[in-house]
């Protein structure tokens, strides 16, 4: 078990590029990473911080890079993944299953710019898983203390930074090509998911339904 700070990128990278599972923070809050392109890196971080097998968001440096995965991307697709939410996306065939979890959807965000995640991202040049560092059912790790406090020399690499304190990412759901769902509240308001909805409708209206989730249609 290894601890650097922010600045020391060059180490992380080694040891995601060997496989290893970095807890380090985050645009939002501190999450464990692995590298999305190795499966043994994946499967070995789902034993240690999701049990019940439920699919990781995968982080990705921009939102151009949602078109190396094989999914089905609406007109809507990248407005929202520019605002730093995570966007879950129907799958098509040859995305790996240890990546989707057998499910027919697979959920991407593209972290804020200008933060150490997305430095790392361009520097290791590859997707990562990123769940938040915290067994499943737990809350997340406020600071590499915390996240030490669960996993101990479970992790092969703690990067140190300020403590954070934020939400989680807003998650959205594309249930088909014209209609999303706010799957959870987070880090974006809905009312910014509304506004960039209304920019990008040619015609209809919003239609929420009581509570949330809010279905939007129609998305053209």
């Amino acid at each position: 078990m290894q601890v650097v700070n922010t600045k020391e990128i060059d180490k992380v990278v080694q040891v995601l590029r060997e496989g290893g599972i970095v807890c380090a923070p985050t645009d939002t809050i501190y999450g464990l990473l692995a590298d999305a392109g190795n499966r043994k890196a994946v499967e070995r971080l789902y034993e240690l911080r999701r049990p019940s097998g439920r699919p990781f968001i995968v982080l990705i440096p921009d939102v151009e890079d949602a078109l190396n995965f094989d999914i089905r991307m609406p007109r809507l697709g990248f407005p929202l993944l520019s605002l730093g939410l995570t966007v879950i996306f129907q799958k098509r065939t040859t995305i790996p299953t240890y990546l989707t979890r057998w499910r027919k959807s697979l959920a991407l965000r593209v972290p804020s710019q200008g933060t150490f995640i997305t430095k790392l991202m361009k520097e290791f040049r590859g997707p990562l898983v990123a769940p938040s560092a915290n067994p499943e059912g737990m809350p997340p790790a406020r600071d590499v203390k915390e996240a030490m406090d669960y996993f101990g020399d479970k992790i092969d690499l703690y990067v140190r930074g300020a403590k954070l304190e934020g939400k989680p990412s807003t998650i959205v759901k594309f249930v088909s090509d014209k209609a999303i769902k706010i799957v959870r509240e987070g880090n974006v308001p809905k009312e910014k998911v509304f506004q960039i909805v209304r920019l990008h409708q040619d015609i209809g209206d919003l239609v929420p339904s009581d509570t949330l989730p809010f279905f939007f249609e129609p998305l053209l």
